[in-house]
């Protein structure tokens, strides 16, 4: 099982050749297994990011989640108060950003891999990451 970080997923449905090697293939072979999980602060984080000009999809931000949320193999998270409190609770060696300590917190409440090319998720202890 693994937890997609926000720029994993749209590099994934977007410009696969950004990933990694390994990344792909724990995809590809979690896909397999249907436990390819997104937060849903993910979907808020696109959102923003479209606002504000740093991401540019092909397609309105609605229909491109649309689109995600009807893949068989991917599930959405949603931000459950236990997932909002763990991240609170992640030590300080994580970034302030809300939306990374919510995804850290995602993959560890659920027991799942993060994958990630975030060097600051990557090194948080305690948390199994793939890139």
């Amino acid at each position: 099982m693994i937890v997609l970080d926000t720029h994993v997923w749209v590099w994934w449905l977007g410009a696969p050749g950004q990933l990694s090697t390994v990344a792909r293939e724990h995809i590809e072979r979690s896909m397999g297994l249907g436990k390819v999980h997104v937060s849903s602060i993910s979907a808020w984080e696109v959102a923003m990011l479209v606002k504000k000009g740093r991401l540019e999809l092909t397609m309105e931000v609605d229909d491109w989640i649309a689109r995600s949320e009807a893949l068989p193999f991917l599930k959405f998270v949603p931000v459950d108060n236990r997932i909002a409190v763990r991240s609170i609770e992640l030590n300080d060696t994580l970034p302030d950003d809300p939306a990374d300590r919510i995804i850290m917190a995602t993959a560890l409440s659920l027991g799942a891999a993060l994958v990630t090319k975030d060097r600051k998720l990557s090194s948080y202890s305690g948390a199994e990451t793939i890139w």
